[in-house]
């Protein structure tokens, strides 16, 4: 199932897709006495996560955080570490400290960081994964053609020209060259046994993709078009994200 909601602007979008995960986070916590929580990074989720961080009546002491995707030999002290833009941008942020934050290193050997977080991800099911999608369509850095059929949870992956122009183009790096081209990923497969997805995508520049991710087929050639199939799928747009929609 999916469902579409659109908003004037960035901020209301962050704000409504804060809400509603947050709810999922309580209501998760309530039955299960703790929640396992995906969360993504990028551009595209500053005013998501500024939001969820301020969501009252959440026990984040009863929360165990994963992270989406890191890129290969990138240091935590580097602009665009997205272990150093979780620990700024949100845990640091929140009044309790989580249950747990499981970091993804990207400087040591990747395969090994892989599979130590796909065995601690496989003893944790998600209840809630807050993602956004690519201007390629990818999800997570699962680029075109994405891997639909593998079961590991986290993949060692390449990154395609498309992706590495959008990671500059952000203000991440200073230059293509500099963009790393490979990444540490969460495959398709374990983003999609997440109970629920929260996916925040604003801005014109993702207006082609959502257009793609939302009517077209579902194709490994658009990644994020996989969500199709998940029963349990919510998108927050903005008025430029949804240009496209039919």
């Amino acid at each position: 199932m999916m469902k579409i909601n659109k908003f004037p602007d960035k901020e209301s979008l962050g704000q409504a897709a804060a809400a509603l995960g947050a709810n999922l986070i309580r209501k998760a916590i309530a039955s299960n006495g703790l929640a396992n929580v995906i969360v993504a990074t990028g551009a595209s989720q500053f005013e998501t996560l500024a939001a969820l961080s301020k969501e009252p009546d959440i026990a984040w002491n009863k929360v165990n955080f994963f992270h989406l995707d890191e890129y290969v030999g990138m240091k935590i002290t580097h602009p665009a570490s997205f272990r150093k833009y979780l620990w700024e941008r949100f845990e640091r942020l929140l009044p309790l400290p989580p249950r747990s934050f499981s970091y993804l290193d990207g400087e040591g050997d990747s395969q090994a960081e892989a599979d130590r977080a796909g065995r601690l991800i496989e003893e944790h099911p998600i209840d809630v994964a807050f993602v956004g999608i690519g201007e390629n369509g990818h999800l997570a850095f699962n680029d075109p053609p994405a891997d639909f059929e593998s079961n590991l949870p986290y993949l060692i992956v390449n990154l395609d020209e498309d992706c590495r122009k959008q990671q500059l183009g952000e203000g991440w790096f200073d230059s293509l060259d500099e963009v790393p081209r490979q990444a540490i990923s969460m495959s398709i497969r374990q983003i999609m046994k997440s109970m629920h997805l929260i996916v925040a995508v604003p801005d014109a520049r993702k207006a082609d993709a959502i257009g793609r991710t939302i009517n077209g087929p579902v194709t490994s050639d658009t990644p994020a078009s996989i969500m199709q199939e998940h029963p349990s799928c919510y998108f927050f747009l903005d008025t430029q994200s949804a240009a496209k929609l039919l």
